[in-house]
């Protein structure tokens, strides 16, 4: 089934996420209304993230189901650990095609919005997005906090959740050459931390003065975020489970794999 619309899942995408589900064996003995399929499932899943639609309004007639449904699906799938998988899959793929440009790596974040309902934090409401991408863009990992969380407290997390990605000869590449960053992550024992396991940091340095050049190459991770941000439900936090935000985040990255993936070939 080719994909028509942009929540439609594609052929190629539903090939690499269905080994990776769970599987739920149908009770013999009263076994009750029958499970709605997994990829029609994945489908209202993407019909929120795109549309940024409330759980409770997403249309019965498009065949997805229930919002229920679909949130406890989303939400069974992140618990098993899908979305990690499929990212190292997908990125395991990018580094056999070459598309992974390891010689530096980005960091940043994004500040996003929290509705009534949604969790706060005293100091900044919201959430924060941390993202760390290749020089090209790439997600190579992510995480959520609260809106109030210091950027430099995220660098490392960050660095500990990019997977060991196989896809070449050798040994299974994990490590940029270079780190580049902003002023928020300016601190000497982070640098430490960055050498010691053998990356060099480029990071801004407080109360200096502009132009240190480094604005030139940290467009790949704002772009990267550009691109998150046409999914409308990462725009805005309506869910209070962490969960459940951090797995919209999640399948926003391995979408924009995906698609770079596609156009390698």
């Amino acid at each position: 089934m080719a994909a028509s619309r942009p929540w439609d899942v594609p052929d190629g995408l539903w090939e690499l996420v269905e080994p990776l589900l769970p599987r739920t064996e149908r009770r013999f003995r009263y076994p009750g209304r029958k499970r709605l399929g997994d990829r029609e499932t994945l489908g209202g899943v993407l019909f929120v993230l795109y549309t940024g639609i409330a759980w409770r309004h997403l249309p019965l007639e498009l065949g997805f189901g229930s919002g229920a449904t679909c949130r406890r699906r989303l939400d069974e799938w992140q618990r098993t650990g899908v979305w990690d998988e499929l990212h190292a899959l997908l990125l395991a793929r990018l580094h056999a095609s070459g598309e992974i440009e390891w010689s530096r790596a980005v960091v940043d974040s994004s500040h996003v919005q929290a509705k009534k309902g949604a969790p706060v934090d005293r100091g900044r409401a919201g959430s924060k997005h941390h993202l760390l991408v290749d020089a090209t863009g790439i997600p190579l990992a992510y995480t959520v906090t609260g809106g109030n969380r210091n950027d430099v407290t995220q660098l490392i997390p960050l660095l500990d959740r990019v997977p060991a990605v196989k896809g070449r000869v050798g040994r299974p590449r994990q490590r940029p050459d270079q780190l580049v960053a902003d002023r928020g992550y300016d601190h000497d024992k982070y640098r430490r931390q960055l050498r010691h396991r053998g990356i060099t940091p480029l990071i801004a340095r407080r109360k200096t003065k502009h132009g240190s050049g480094l604005g030139s190459v940290r467009w790949a991770v704002e772009r990267t975020f550009a691109w998150l941000h046409h999914f409308k439900r990462l725009l805005v936090r309506y869910d209070r489970k962490h969960e459940i935000h951090e797995a919209f985040l999640a399948i926003g990255c391995c979408l924009v794999c995906h698609r770079r993936l596609q156009n390698s070939f």
